[in-house]
């Protein structure tokens, strides 16, 4: 068993695989790659893997249909899916696939790491889910009934326009409380909003 982390890397991208093999040889783990989807779930089961950090689009399979696959395996390893396209909707779709971050290009190389190291903290204190529901349901305890609902539209998968119609208010009302939901909650992303959400059984 290896003494560093071992970190897989999915990406069909050959720059992107060698520049994050390198920034995590140099921080301290130790980088696995892939060229798709597949590839990675070719491999034996007896091969070590601390994390997965994996690109959403990709070609046969992406991102969210390998988390997915994982999970029907009954695989626990935290996935974090990173992507140049982000959205709202797709963030969303990441984080009820089962992935535990959900992270945009260009990103800074600390958020990325900071992503992988939360994740093998979680998964190595077995933090019950009890008790990550309450904390999440904790921050989201001081937003008001509208703020809520606005949540429950992004949750959704929403664009503010559609929350604006429903909620018969203006689009920049919803860029208002969106801006307070980021501020109540202490999220940096809005992946990271939506992973409170979904973690408090909104």
């Amino acid at each position: 068993m290896s003494e560093k982390p071992i970190i897989h890397v999915v990406d069909d991208d050959a720059a992107m695989r060698d520049s994050l093999a390198f920034l995590l040889d140099v921080n301290g783990f130790e980088a696995i790659v892939h060229d798709s989807a597949v590839a990675f779930l070719r491999q034996p089961e007896t091969v070590e893997v601390a994390c997965v950090v994996s690109d959403i689009r990709m070609p046969d399979m992406n991102g969210i249909e390998l988390v997915r696959k994982l999970r029907e395996q009954g695989s626990s390893y935290p996935v974090i899916l990173i992507t140049g396209h982000g959205d709202v909707a797709l963030a969303v779709e990441a984080m009820k696939a089962g992935a535990v971050d959900f992270i945009e290009k260009p990103f800074d190389d600390a958020v990325l790491l900071g992503a992988i190291r939360a994740a093998l903290e979680v998964r190595g204190a077995g933090a019950a889910d009890s008790t990550a529901r309450s904390e999440a349901a904790a921050l989201l305890a001081g937003l008001s009934p509208r703020e809520l609902d606005v949540l429950k539209g992004l949750v959704a998968g929403k664009i503010n326009k559609v929350i604006a119609h429903d909620l018969g208010i203006s689009p920049r009302t919803v860029e208002v409380y969106r801006a307070n939901l980021m501020a109540k909650t202490g999220a940096r992303s809005m992946s990271e909003l939506m992973r409170i959400a979904l973690t408090s059984g909104l």
